[in-house]
């Protein structure tokens, strides 16, 4: 199995490119986010690579890092999300807003990628939102996705801020989220609804 490219870039595509290994040029299945971190041709870009075997092909699917290639293999467990969708998926949704959509249960956010209905997109936030945690631009010490626990003590908003950056989203931009969240619930609300409506707000 190749698990790793290091060679000359090719021509690149819109959905692929080609990795040119000592005048082997070898064809890379690529989301839009590695296709537009990969250097100019022909210098050399180091891509890592998912190997899947079919009965009629032997395809390469790359990505710039090791997150990428995590939520690419968690997705296509996934009944329904073969390669393909994984890529489009990967390509229209950042590791934070894939969080948050499957945390929040943002259909609407999954759907925004090709291939993926409402059905599908139900099944993803059903199936993944349990395993989450720990998953690149998710999950960290204090902070649990279902049924969300948070260990600090400054208040509700407070709470809610270090929840919402364990799942990687900046203090700048989920404060004043919170803070709109808040004020249409008068104040209240408990911790986990105010995470939810903030997250689905952030998804968007």
């Amino acid at each position: 199995m190749i698990a790793q490219l290091t060679g000359l870039v090719g021509q690149v595509e819109a959905d692929r490119c080609v990795i040119d290994v000592g005048g082997v040029g070898y064809l890379v299945l690529a989301s839009t986010r590695t296709l537009s971190a990969l250097p100019q041709g022909p210098e050399v870009a180091r891509v890592l690579i998912e190997t899947v075997v079919r009965e009629d092909a032997i395809l390469l699917y790359g990505f710039i890092d090791a997150a990428e290639r995590s939520w690419f293999r968690l997705l296509t467990t996934v009944q329904g999300v073969g390669a393909k969708v994984a890529l489009a998926i990967l390509s229209t949704l950042p590791a934070s807003e894939l969080i948050a959509a499957i945390a929040s249960g943002d259909k609407s956010g999954l759907t925004r990628a090709a291939g993926v209905g409402a059905r599908l997109a139900q099944r993803i936030v059903t199936e993944l939102r349990d395993k989450c945690d720990g998953m690149p631009g998710g999950g960290a010490p204090g902070v649990v996705m279902a049924g969300v626990k948070v260990t600090g003590n400054g208040g509700v908003m407070s709470d809610a801020l270090l929840a919402l950056s364990g799942l990687g989203f900046r203090r700048a931009e989920a404060q004043p989220v919170v803070a709109r969240v808040m004020d249409r619930l008068d104040g209240g609300g408990d911790l986990d609804v105010i995470i939810r409506e903030s997250l689905k707000e952030l998804a968007r």
